[in-house]
Order: C-alpha cells, then structure tokens, then sequence
C-alpha cells in the first residue's frame, strides 16, 4: 500500500516555489524522526522533474561519511580532480550545469551524515545556482562545522515539520484505507502515534496485517482487542530506545509503567544528568504540573514496547516500589490512591477492597471504564456496596456489556438502602436496560418497580423524568414533554442531578418534534451552560450530550450550516472524553443534517459511523434509523448493490418510535433509484402516516416532501401547509412553498422556492427546485430563462457530491416527458415491459404506447438508448 502525502499542500507549494524560482540555493526540511520528511522531499522532487528539471539523490549515511565526497561521488564526471573540492567546483559545474541544460535538482537525505568534503562542494554548487538542493535534517543531530555552513547559507530556505494534528491524521487514514476511518478508531490510532506519521504507518500495516483493522464498505475499525505493536514498529521504537544507556533503562521502564512521575521518583531510578541525557535524546519529556516538574516519556509508544519487553519480576519489583514510595510520602494528591491500587493489583492481583473501590470513584470520575472494571472485579464479593456494585454496573453499561450491567445492578438493586440511593439504581439499571440492551418494557417496568418503592416526592419527580425521556425517545413526544416537566428549573434542588439533565437533554427532541423548534432551541443552549456548571455531579451523561440535543433542534428549524458547526464542537468535546451512547447519536443527526443539506457522500459516512459504532458497543437503538440513511445516500449516489445490502441489514432492526417513520426513508429512495417512483411515494406515505400518529410532525413534513419530490406534490401540498403553520422556523414554510409550486408547475414560484431552500442551507432540494423550474420555462418556450435555472441549478448541484435525484437526473427529459411517461421510462432502463406493467398494475400494451411516446418525444428508437436519454446508469 502506497503511503499517501497528505496534509503538506502548504509545505509543497512552498518548496515547490524556490526550487522552480531564479534564485540560487535550495530548500532544507527539518522535524523529529518520523514526520515524513523524506516522503515531502521525495514527492518535491518528483514535481520538479515533471516540471521540467533534472533530478538526482544521494543518501548520506555514517559509511558513506567516512569516506571525502562519499555520499555524491556518483553525480561527479570521471577522471576529476577534486583533491581540493574548492578548485575543483570549476569542472564539477560545467558537468552538471552545462550551457542549455536543464535545472539539476538534487535530494541529499540526512544532511547531518555528509562528510565535510561533499558538504562543501554542494554548498559552493548551490550557490553558484549549478544545482538546487533539497536536504532532509532531523533534529537534535550533531552536524560538522561544513554541513552548518551549507544548512545555514543564505541561500537555503527552512521547511520545519511538526507532528500532524488528528484532523491531518484522519486526511491520510482516508487516503491510505479509501474510505474514513471511525471516530474511535481515529483517536486510539492518533492516541497511539502521537501524529508521527512513520508510526502510524506501521500501526496501520501491522492492524491491517492481524485483522484488528477491517472495513465495512463504509468505514474502517479497529477491534476491541486491538493493541499497539507489530515486529516493524517494535524494531523502529527499539532502535530509538537503544540509544540510552544500559544504566538508564530502569527510569524508562519505571515511566513505562507509572508515567507521569515527579522529578523525585523519576529521580529514584535515574540521576538528574541521566535524565537530562534522555531527554536530549527524545525520549524523555520534563513538564511543568502545577508546582512541580514532572517527567514523562516522550511518546506514547515508547512505553508498549517497554513494556512488552520488560520480564514480569523486573515489572512487579518497579511497580510495588513505586506504590511503596508513594505511600511513604503519605498519599496526600487527589489521585494517589487510584495509582497506588492500580499499581498493587497489576503487580500482585490484588490490593485492599477499601483501596480499591476509592480507586475506582477516582477512575469513574475521569471516565475511564476499564479501569473502574478491573478495579471492581478485584474487589471480594462481601466487601461490595451497593455505591461500588452501581459503579461497577455503570461502567459495564458504559463499556457495552449490557448483560453484566443488569447482573451486577440487580446486585445493587438489592442492597441499596433509602430512597436516593435507590432512585440512583432505578436510573442506571433503566439507562442500561433502554439505551444498550433495547429492552424498553423491562426498562419501564424497573421504573415503575421503583416508584412502588420509593416515598420521597423529589425522587417520585425524578421516576417521572426518567419515565419522560424514554417515552420521548420510544416515540411518544408528547406525553414524554408532558413528564419532563417534573424536573423543575432548578438541577441543585433536584433529588438526582443526573436524571434532571437527562431530561434537559430530552425535552428538545420532544419540542422539535413537534415543531416547537425556536424553544427547542434556547432550551438546548440553556441545558448545555448548566450540563457545563454540573458536570462532575452527572457521571453517566457528558455535556456533549447536550449539543446532540442542539443539533437536532438546529436541523428542524433549518439552521443546516449551524447544527453542522454544532456537531464539529461536540465531536472535539467528546474526543477528550469519549460516550458510547453519544457517540452513536452524535453521528447520527450530524448525519441527517448533512442528508438534508444534500451533502450526500459527507451523510452516507457519518450515517456508517452511527450504525458502525452501534454494532462495535452491541448498542442498537439507532440502528434502524441509521441504516435507513446509509441507504438512501448509496441509493442517491448510484450505488445500488450498497444500497440493497444496507436496506437488508436495516429491515433486521426494529424501529425504536425515535424519529418515526424515518426508518423508511432509505427503503423508498432505494424503489426511486429501481425507477419504481410509485411504489417510493406510496412507502413515503404510509411512513408519514405514522409520523404524524406519533406526533413527530417535522418527521412528517421531511417524509411528504419527498413524496413531493417524487411526483406527488398535488397530494401532500395541503398537508404541508398545514405542518407549516404548526411548525417553527424556516423549514415548513419552504417544504410547503416547494410543494405547492412542483403542483402548480409554476416556474417562478420554483425558483423563488430555489432562493429559500438555499438560505435554509437545503442545497439539493434548491437544485431541484431550479432543474424544474428550466423544465417548465424550456416546455413553454422561454428559453433564455431556463437556461438561467439551469445554471442556478447547477450552482446548488455542484455542492451535493454527485447526488443523483429523479427531478436531477430526469430534469431534461421531464421537459417534454409527463409524469407516468418519465416513471415507465426510468423503469424501461433496467426492466421489461411485462415487469413494468406488473409493478404499475397496467397492461403490457399501455406501457408499450408510453414508451413508444418516450422515444419520438426524447428522439431514440429502441429501449437500449433511453439510458444515455435520461442521463442515468442502466
């Protein structure tokens, strides 16, 4: 697999200028070990000789050092005498930069490795402007006096590299897989690599080489079990690592196992000059913490390959007395007693049972579940509370083990005492029950069970909460809203902070749903300030969470370009502290808003990003909707046989009542790619239907413009005007004008429908608006306006990423098509004339005369032509 060079446009462009400009020199490109400095050299080099340039190597290396003008001997003429490189540069320039020549380029990798004689000459060549030079430098290397002469010439530019940042790593995963890579796998992958992209590639390699990385079609991800490593990547760290001395491997091995250290521990292990010595050589990081100086490795992988070599005695004498030191020193940081358990327990497994369940608090509270797992599992089944056992449950939940949560918070259930502590239960056992085991009757019921348990009226309003958002999110908006009023105003007086902004989280869904989008709105904001002011008070939900609820409300007041602003906000939140659950859902309506924008190819992949991370946390909620998506994307971009597979897949899952009637908009968009347009409006229908049912009116209103959209705008028109006056916002208003024009087969009113759907961010549905707009103008003779619209539906168009509608790509055929005969002509492309009668319920003799209509009217003469006619693929 070719490595791509990704991320360095600014960096090529720049070297590409000086090498390919008047003045003499060249450029030198500098950075810590495997930032890609040879890939950007050789790829400046490849651009100059396609430009017109000569180009030449030469590799500097310690034998080739030993030796005067070792590295370039071979660019030199034979038979020259260059004793004394200085007078001998005479011959050398006439040799490589003779009269009429082309620029001569040279790449020299590991400049520091030239020997002083090469170093010299090239100088002196350069700055004749006889060759342009291209040098790699890694830093921290000692260089001879010559080579700082040639590295710091006046003539020479400097091109310093970092490690990339996430979003350049996720540009050359995407590049070097063919399809992105999940948030989750993006960030153990950038967590392991640190942005060394030498790293990553070997990371990737060895991934790829186990099976731990593997592809759906969609998106790339690791598995669960996947551990950084591989023989090439151990062999590459190791031969940094062999730099230190023997002497001070123990500190390393120490901070392997313990990182960060104070000074003083590291100090333990290792001098002061020792670790000053690591640390010019790269290895070793000193950081200011506070009031005092830490030490720690200078990447992350350092430490797996010191510990997969460590021998176990050499690792549990380092690990207890490190525990040892610290508790000599009294354990008196907040998070010594989380190291000291942890320490304990990897070095012997065990540790005390009181140590260990304040390990795991301290490990809950920076939500990291395994630790709190392997914590808690150690802890003896006597010593258990029911605060350690609703930890333990909380964390396995967390960590999509469904069927362990609900073991281990019944264990809770049963021993936990008075009415908070049981309310705490009730929510985490409904939590787990509802969100990653999809039981929503047995999440109910474990509610109700509470209320028949529980006195107190504050928890009593808080079993109401909890009760509230899942009839939200179960499909009842309504009587979920009516619910979530229990919480009250204020989170502080609330009996359990925790279910007070779950229901801050919910309470937007269920207004937007209902078209109440405007408080939707404020109330999410105001939710999201206050999650922000709590948050170490609500372990099971992130503040993150809140902005999912923004999102959506953004989305239905079509606010398209804000609500995707909002996921990029939530997505670097929830980065730093990753929820399963958020995650998934985050994905999702980040999805639906580029779907509605009609960036088509960005929705198809966060759609596979929510249905993928469902399937990696065994957490299926969203599965329908989300694949429902996945769907209609592939289905709009051509891609039928993807299209079939995901719409298979989805019919698998069972609607959750979320969002009603949205899982079968994949389902219809697949029929309208088949050509079978009817059958598409009549699923669309029948979905709206049960849209409105559930009172998700703004599901209703997407679903009927579709079916607008699909030739039915006469029979939904009414309907939408109605969810207009009903529904907050810009979207209904515009779904409604759309509707009433494509009835009214009005051209002006499209393409005053076009400017609307535009300033909502709805690019796609604007495209269509405009497409149809020409068709009429160019069907009733005014053909200078429908060229216009057909430019203003190109401009909308150019921003879907190859989207593919009916109204699209039929658009000029349609001018002089009617509808039926656009439906059997599309049909035609793929299927036979019985077929097609036998879907529309006609006769094979009315289809024949359609579409020998279709043929006089679009000016082909058999079926095997209507496909380039219509622009469409057969």
């Amino acid at each position: 697999m070719r490595w791509p060079l990704v991320g360095r446009d600014e960096e090529l462009g720049r070297i590409s200028r000086v090498l390919l400009g008047k003045r003499p020199g060249g450029v030198v490109i500098s950075g810590p070990p495997g930032v890609g400095k040879s890939r950007l050299a050789e790829e400046c080099l490849s651009r100059a000789v396609r430009r017109g340039c000569r180009g030449s190597r030469a590799t500097a290396s310690a034998a080739a050092g030993a030796v005067p003008l070792g590295a370039i001997a071979h660019l030199l003429p034979s038979g020259a005498d260059l004793s004394d490189p200085a007078a001998g540069i005479a011959e050398v320039a006439a040799s490589l930069g003779g009269d009429g020549l082309p620029p001569q380029v040279l790449l020299v990798d590991d400049l520091h490795l030239l020997d002083a004689a090469s170093a010299l000459l090239l100088a002196r060549l350069a700055a004749a402007g006889v060759v342009r030079l291209i040098g790699t430098l890694r830093n921290g290397e000692e260089a001879g006096e010559e080579v700082r002469s040639l590295v710091e010439a006046g003539g020479m530019s400097h091109v310093r590299l970092a490690e990339f940042a996430p979003g350049q790593v996720e540009e050359i995963l995407r590049a070097a897989l063919g399809a992105p890579a999940d948030r989750r796998t993006l960030n153990r992958l950038y967590a392991a690599c640190g942005g060394n992209v030498l790293y990553l590639r070997e990371l990737v390699h060895s991934a790829l080489e186990s099976g731990d990385l593997a592809g759906d079609g969609e998106v790339w991800r690791l598995a669960d079990a996947w551990v950084p490593g591989g023989s090439r990547l151990t062999e590459l760290i190791g031969a940094r690592l062999a730099a230190a001395d023997l002497g001070d491997r123990p500190a390393l091995e120490l901070l392997a196992l313990c990182e960060p250290l104070s000074l003083a521990d590291a100090e333990a292990c290792a001098s002061p000059r020792a670790l000053s010595e690591l640390r010019e050589l790269g290895l070793v990081r000193i950081l200011p913490d506070g009031h005092r100086m830490i030490a720690a490795l200078a990447h992350p992988l350092y430490g797996e390959v010191l510990r997969a070599a460590m021998p176990v005695l050499g690792r549990r004498a380092l690990l207890v007395a490190q525990a040892e030191r610290v508790e000599g020193y009294g354990a008196r940081r907040r998070d010594d007693a989380l190291h000291i358990a942890t320490w304990r327990l990897a070095a012997t497994g065990t540790a005390d049972a009181a140590l260990l369940i304040r390990a795991a608090a301290l490990a809950r509270h920076a939500r990291d579940y395994e630790q709190v797992t392997a914590l808690l599992r150690a802890v003896p089944a006597p010593a258990h509370t029911a605060r350690s056992l609703l930890l333990l449950g909380e964390s396995l939940f967390e960590l999509g083990d469904p069927q362990g949560a609900e073991q281990t918070l019944t264990r809770a259930a049963s021993a936990a005492d008075g009415d908070r502590e049981k309310l705490e239960v009730a929510f985490a056992r409904s939590m787990s029950l509802f969100w990653a085991d999809g039981r929503t009757d047995d999440a109910f019921t474990v509610n109700e069970a509470a209320r028949a348990e529980v006195t107190a009226p504050a928890e009593r309003r808080m079993l109401d909460v909890n009760e509230g958002w899942m009839r939200t999110v179960a499909g009842s908006p309504r009587r979920g809203l009516d619910l979530l009023q229990q919480a009250g105003p204020d989170p502080r007086a609330a009996a359990n902070v925790s279910i007070w902004l779950m229901g801050a989280m919910m309470r937007p869904a269920a207004l937007a749903a209902l078209g109440h989008t405007d408080e939707a709105i404020g109330q999410a904001e105001h939710a999201y300030t206050v999650h922000e002011e709590l948050d170490d008070q609500s372990l099971l939900l992130p503040p993150a969470g809140q902005l999912i609820s923004l999102v959506l409300a953004l989305t239905e007041a079509g606010r398209l370009a804000e609500a995707r602003e909002v996921s990029h906000r939530a997505w670097t939140l929830l980065e730093r502290r990753p929820d399963p659950v958020s995650l998934i859902w985050l994905s999702y309506h980040q999805a639906r808003a580029e779907w509605l924008a009609g960036r088509v190819r960005s929705a198809r992949r966060w759609f596979a990003e929510s249905a993928g991370q469902a399937r990696a946390h065994r957490n299926h909620r969203a599965s329908a909707l989300a694949l429902s998506g996945l769907t209609a994307c592939a289905a709009v971009l051509g891609d039928q046989t993807r299209a079939e597979s995901t719409e298979r897949e989805a019919r698998t899952y069972r609607p959750m009542g979320y969002r009603a009637g949205e899982e079968r908009l994949g389902g219809a968009w697949l029929l309208a790619a088949r050509g079978r347009v009817e059958e598409a409006r009549a699923v669309l229908t029948a979905a709206a239907r049960i849209a409105s049912a559930s009172g998700h009116l703004t599901s209703e209103a997407l679903l009927l413009t579709d079916v607008a959209r699909l030739g039915g705008a006469r029979e939904v028109a009414s309907r939408l005007a109605e969810l207009a006056g009903r529904c907050d916002g810009r979207w209904a208003p515009a779904r409604a004008a759309l509707s009433a024009a494509l009835a009214a087969d009005d051209p002006e009113a499209l393409l005053a429908c076009a400017d609307d759907l535009e300033a909502v961010g709805a690019d796609l549905l604007a495209a269509e608006a405009a497409t149809m707009a020409a068709v009429i103008f160019r069907r009733t003779g005014h053909a200078r306006h429908a060229e216009a619209a057909t430019q203003r539906s190109a401009a909308a168009a150019s921003r879907c990423q190859g989207a593919r509608t009916p109204l699209l790509i039929t658009g000029h055929a349609t001018a002089v098509l009617t509808v039926r005969e656009a439906e059997i002509a599309l049909l035609a492309v793929r299927k036979a004339s019985r077929e097609i009668a036998d879907l529309l319920g006609l006769s094979v003799r009315t289809v024949d005369n359609h579409l020998q209509h279709v043929y006089q009217k679009l000016g082909v003469t058999a079926r095997r032509e209507l496909a380039a006619a219509l622009g469409v693929d057969r």
